[in-house]
């Protein structure tokens, strides 16, 4: 388990001193694939590179499995890190070494015999799906097999957490589907707790099940990914979630026209045709402003921006309509509400 708690995380400048983490707090389970997302700037990388200490927390403590890694020594963090291990978007291979090579690097570091090494290295090879690369060089890879063997790499020293920071970013999205199959196979044949930063929503979709969205540096809104990208509270939640172009809709309502929100939280209600529905039981006929499905685990899940004519008493009535049907989440839309 992976304990962050009053975690805050300060950057002192030419123009005194910024606060990139502001009192965190998040509980990892083992076995999770914890999605961690907000957009550019909101300290997701810093909370990542703060679990593992290679930055030092300002204030707060980071417990792994109960031990302290704020209170670790140089050494002992080396050796936590080999269970601790971390990819990146860059991928960081060595260049000048083989990909069976660059698996065995950090076998090398701890002390590993070389045909020991090199076997698990082999052993890893297989599981990434790439056994015929082992004296290939990173440059004669695609981006995709060049982060398969990063991941290799990360699994030498056989972790119990991997660190994802921003792992598929520079991927193209057949690949990136495809190295995040891959992180879930890992996670659940190896038991593997995962922790995936990222700033794109569809990447917590298809492969997480718990989730924290950061903004500004404050964790705004945590926890089963289903529950918060179908029905979120905070406003940043709300911005990587609805459709693109909402704002606009919202700050220039039709005149009369009342703005609705609704959430098909599940298969069944997302499937329906329950808008058409409702025009023919109720005579409302909503104007659909926006709209969108997306599979979270094994449900599909929808929302739609109405705009629904004639005032509050109409927008009551739709209201009591939809929230008859099960698994349907409204919400009124205002300027204060984005």
């Amino acid at each position: 388990m992976i304990e962050i708690k009053h975690l805050t995380k300060a950057f002192k400048g030419a123009d005194g001193s910024f606060e990139a983490l502001k009192n965190v707090d998040l509980t990892v389970e083992n076995g999770d694939i914890y999605g961690i997302i907000g957009m550019s700037g909101a300290g997701k990388s810093t909370l990542v590179r703060c679990i593992n200490m290679l930055e030092r927390p300002t204030e707060g403590t980071v417990l792994i499995d109960g031990t302290d890694m704020g209170a670790l020594s140089e050494k002992e963090l080396r050796k936590v890190r080999r269970k601790v291990t971390m990819i990146f978007q860059g991928f960081n291979l060595l260049m000048q070494r083989t990909c069976l090579k660059n698996i065995m690097f950090p076998l090398e570091l701890a002390g590993v015999k070389k045909a020991e090494a090199k076997a698990r290295a082999l052993e890893l090879l297989e599981v990434v799906g790439l056994p015929d690369k082992a004296e290939a060089y990173p440059a004669q890879l695609s981006g995709g097999q060049q982060q398969r063997i990063a991941i290799a790499r990360a699994l030498a020293t056989d972790p119990e957490v991997l660190l994802c920071d921003e792992a598929t970013s520079a991927l193209d999205p057949k690949t990136t589907h495809s190295i995040l199959e891959l992180i879930r196979d890992i996670n659940r044949k190896l038991g593997i707790t995962v922790i995936i930063i990222t700033h794109q929503m569809s990447v917590v979709e298809e492969i997480c099940n718990r989730v924290a969205i950061l903004d500004n540096g404050v964790v705004v809104e945590q926890g089963d990914v289903a529950t918060v990208f179908s029905t979120p509270k905070s406003k940043a939640a709300k911005r990587l979630v609805f459709p693109d172009g909402a704002d606009a809709i919202i700050s220039a309502p039709k005149s009369g026209e009342k703005l609705l929100r609704v959430v098909f939280h599940g298969s069944e209600a997302a499937s329906a045709p329950l808008i058409t529905k409702m025009a023919l039981d109720i005579n409302i006929t909503p104007n659909i402003l926006s709209a969108s499905t997306r599979t979270i685990g094994e449900k599909v899940f929808g929302n739609m921006l109405l705009g629904i004519p004639g005032g509050s008493d109409e927008l009551a009535r739709a209201v009591k309509y939809l929230e008859s049907v099960g698994d349907v989440i409204t919400e009124e839309v205002t300027a204060d509400v984005e």
